[in-house]
């Protein structure tokens, strides 16, 4: 009778060790794995942005290609629930501006704000579009969804 010594150094059954025996399937959603491929292709107006605002400006963080249940934003601010959606020439054909219509809406409804931005203006001055974007977080209108504000000076609580 032979005796088998274990695998060493990389030998062996690499498949029953990777994906936890058998080659199981994958038991990520097929969204992570679509964002993930639209990360490394972003179109010029959103590659221009991202140069932008990949450095947390004022020390805000933002993601790009953020998939959000059946949706994916161009790019996501966790902190403010902003959605930023770059619209180019694509969003004015077909049926796609009552599509935009329907997913503004359901997203606004789970508590997400969606500014829309046209490609030409991040061509014409990606900065000034950067800074709208930061300063809008920065300086809300409203306050994020669930926020209490402080009491003012004087005012009882």
């Amino acid at each position: 009778m032979a005796v088998q010594n274990p695998p060493r150094d990389g030998e062996g059954d690499r498949r029953a060790k990777r994906g936890g025996g058998e080659g199981s399937p994958s038991l990520r959603r097929p969204e992570i794995y679509e964002a993930r491929r639209a990360r490394r292709e972003l179109s010029l107006p959103e590659a221009l942005l991202w140069q932008r605002l990949k450095g947390a400006p004022n020390g805000i963080r933002f993601r790009k290609q953020h998939p959000i249940g059946a949706y994916r934003a161009d790019f996501y601010c966790a902190s403010a629930r902003l959605l930023i959606e770059i619209d180019g020439m694509a969003h004015d054909m077909g049926d796609r501006p009552q599509r935009d219509v329907a997913r503004t809406e359901t997203l606004e409804q789970s508590g997400y704000r969606v500014m829309r931005i046209a490609a030409a203006d991040v061509l014409r001055d990606a900065d000034a579009v950067a800074n709208a974007i930061v300063s809008q977080v920065a300086n809300p209108l409203h306050p994020a969804f669930g926020a209490v504000p402080l009491p003012v000076n004087g005012e009882d609580l």
